[in-house]
């Protein structure tokens, strides 16, 4: 289903991004319906659905892209880059089973977007972007919309150092194989959501730290994302 706005509207006419944002919540909730015999998941968390309906979509894209902010698809945000599909951050932020007193790891800032969302549930986000540009835009939109998240410009395979352990990590794009240096800022007892593999054959993965530090990987479903921007 294709959620459009300005077709064909005239001037003095404005865009209901609320409206626009339920029919997303909508296909999200039926999206993970359909995907549940991959993902194991009926329906979402009900806090993960409060957060991705709180947060204002239109907000962290190119004012180009307004209008088809809330379409369930991936939108470019510019520098070969993109804005995930509604219903991937929710299934994504979904699996990290965030809660409140969390300090969470995100991989790939690109606009803010999916910081934004975490910041929602959990009190301490991270948020680490390769592109200055990207980076630099995404502090801008969080502040503006006044969401509390740390954000900085940096190689995400790295982690951030300085800050960790971490009880969540969420990763962005795709490396082809999970970081060591993220797995060794997971906190143990802790969850990270990433795609990886190579460009043709990648699966979401969640990886979970047991407290004896060794490490459970459950294959999730078939995706497809840029891949991981790396420094070396």
């Amino acid at each position: 289903m294709l959620i459009s706005g300005g077709a064909g509207m005239s001037e003095p006419e404005q865009i209901s991004y609320d409206d626009m944002r339920r029919q997303m919540m909508e296909i999200i909730s039926l999206h993970a319906l359909v995907a549940s015999e991959v993902t194991g998941k009926h329906e979402l968390d009900d806090i993960v659905m409060g957060a991705m309906a709180n947060v204002p979509r239109h907000e962290f894209v190119p004012v180009e892209m307004r209008d088809t902010a809330y379409v369930d698809s991936p939108l470019p945000i510019g520098h070969g880059k993109t804005i995930s599909q509604p219903f991937m951050c929710a299934l994504m932020t979904d699996l990290l089973e965030l809660e409140i007193n969390d300090k969470v790891l995100e991989v790939g800032t690109g606009l803010g977007y999916g910081a934004a969302v975490l910041s929602q549930i959990a009190d301490q986000v991270f948020s680490v972007e390769i592109l200055s540009e990207l980076a630099e835009e995404a502090q801008r939109r969080l502040r503006a919309q006044d969401f509390d998240v740390q954000t900085r410009i940096g190689d995400g395979s790295y982690g951030w150092p300085d800050e960790a352990p971490f009880d969540k990590i969420i990763v962005t794009a795709a490396p082809e194989v999970v970081p060591q240096v993220l797995l060794e800022q997971l906190k143990p007892g802790g969850r990270m959501v990433i795609p990886a593999g190579s460009e043709d054959s990648q699966t979401l993965k969640l990886v979970e730290k047991e407290f004896d530090d060794s490490v459970a990987v459950t294959e999730i479903m078939p995706v497809v994302f840029a891949g991981l921007v790396l420094s070396h």
